[in-house]
Formats: C-alpha cells, structure tokens, sequence
C-alpha cells in the first residue's frame, strides 16, 4: 500500500507470562526487578516500564511458569487487514482482528507459529507518559526463542512479519524491525521454548546498580556481566523465582542498510570465552538448564 513502512512491526510490546504464584511474581517483578505495577484487568497484573508502553510483562496465575504469549505492536501506518494476511500466508494460524482488551487497549489479531507459540499483534494502543524512576527498564529489548527448524523460522520472520536478519553465529540468529540489531533472537536447539527476556536499562551504569539490587536481593548472577558480539550490548542475565531467564540489557548497536550482516566466522571467541570482555560469572549448567525450560502454553 503507498506510504506503507519498512517494517510493519515496530518494535516488541510485551510478554504475557504464568506464573504459579501471582503474589509472590507481582513483589519479585516490582520491587527487585524494577518494574512499576500500571494496572490489574480480571485477575491480570500489568507491570510497565519507565518508557511510554502501557505494560512490558503481563502476569497470570496458572500452575506452572510457561509464556502465554509474545506481543509486537504495528507501525501505525500499517495495514493491520494486510499484515494478518501476510502472517497467513507465511505459515501461522491466525486469529480475527478485533480489539484488544488488555490494558492499553488499541486493535489486533494473534497468531501461533510454526512451534505453536502464540504471538500478538497490537496497533493504536495508548501509549504512556514516560516515568522518571531509576533503575526501572525503560523497555523490552529482545526476546531469544528456542526453535527446532531455525531456517522455517527466520522464513516466517522475514516473509510474515518483515523482520530483517543482522547477524548469524553457530547457535544464534538475530532479527530486527527497527534500527535496534535485534528484537528476537532465534537459539538453535531441539525443543520450541523460551531462552529469555530482556530488559533495557539506560545505560551500563544502570544495568550494574541493578544488577547489585538482584544480588543485594539473593538472586546470584546466572551470566555477566558482559559484552555480547552480536548487538554489542552489555548484559547480566539472572534466574527470577519460576525459572524464567531474564536478562539487564543496555547500549545495544543501532544498525542501518550499511550494516554488514555478519556469520558465523566472525564471531568466534577464544577458548574459555562466550563474550567481548570476558570478566564476568560464566554461564553454569543451572542457567543453561533455564534457558530450555519455560515452554509456551500450547492452547
């Protein structure tokens, strides 16, 4: 359609995650992991950032920890009736458009991928006035899924949703819809699951002195600190109270077309090493275990 986007998807909204201790999830999220408490709609907690997203994580009590859902937000200029078709006819079920009745509002559709993992798609929610709070992540940076056919999934990203490759190593995949290197990672593996959550903060300085309130908290550095290749990003990944992984991120590369999209040759670490710095906690089989542990509810 004339004056359609590059990217029909503009950035990562939210993850709906179940936990099997509401209570106990919405204390661990707010006060040690930074998040503010924006709204409870018919039994859901809605925790945002410090950015203009109505929420980043969605709580739901369940029996077990399990990702309900994955959500992107449309680019405005969208077409929303356009974008669901396109998402068909690269391979996923798809949902009707209607509205969307969580917080913030707006129009969508759902889909379920090849791995049957449901994602969403928003357009025209209500966006927030950003918050001064500290240490509080200003928004999701990425979500790195586990998938068994890796090829089938980046076909899907790029044909279905418009997403661009930026980086390949011997394990991962990095997609972008923004100028962000990336906003999913695909991990090679055998099962279709979730490997993390990300968060980004402002800026390093941000992600230790959160990091220390992690620490301060009882929660051990799972990985980290460190330097990624791909993306160039700090990080420090944690294990929450469920299983979940999630990860303070910041200072992720900003790419345009010059970006060379690099393979696996140009990210080869020496031996003992897994980042650019090589000073933090390497990653222990407890993290490793975590990272292939949270399904998707398969409903």
């Amino acid at each position: 359609m004339s004056g359609s986007p590059r990217f029909p998807i503009a950035d990562l909204a939210n993850v709906h995650l179940m936990v099997p201790d509401l209570t106990k999830a919405t204390q661990f999220y707010v006060d040690v992991w930074g998040l503010v408490e924006a709204a409870r709609l018919r039994g859901v907690v809605y925790l945002r950032g410090s950015g203009r997203d109505p929420y980043l994580v969605a709580l739901h009590e369940g029996d077990h920890a399990a990702v309900i859902s994955v959500g992107l937000r449309a680019d405005q200029r969208a077409d929303l009736a356009g974008l669901r078709d396109r998402v068909e006819a690269a391979g996923a079920r798809v949902e009707p458009i209607g509205p969307v009745t969580d917080f913030g509002g707006g129009q969508g559709f759902a889909f379920r991928d090849r791995g049957n993992r449901r994602f969403t798609i928003v357009q025209g929610d209500e966006l927030l006035a950003p918050l001064d709070a500290a240490l509080t992540p200003r928004r999701l940076a990425h979500v790195n899924i586990n998938t068994a056919d890796v090829e089938a999934e980046l076909d899907f990203y790029q044909r279905g949703l418009g997403f661009e490759i930026t980086d390949r190593t011997n394990i991962m995949s990095f997609v972008r819809t923004n100028d962000d290197h990336h906003v999913v990672v695909l991990a090679t593996d055998t099962i279709d699951t979730l490997n993390h959550i990300a968060f980004l903060q402002d800026d390093l300085e941000s992600v230790m002195r959160a990091s220390g309130r992690m620490v301060d908290a009882g929660y051990p550095v799972a990985w980290g600190p460190g330097r990624h290749g791909p993306g160039d990003n700090v990080f420090n990944y944690f294990i929450d109270p469920f299983g979940f992984v999630i990860e303070h991120t910041a200072e992720i590369l900003k790419v345009d077309d010059s970006y060379r999209v690099g393979g696996p040759a140009d990210w080869v670490w020496p031996p003992g090493r897994t980042d650019q710095w090589g000073v933090g906690h390497i990653k222990g089989d407890a993290c490793k275990k975590a990272q292939r542990a949270i399904p998707f509810i398969q409903a």
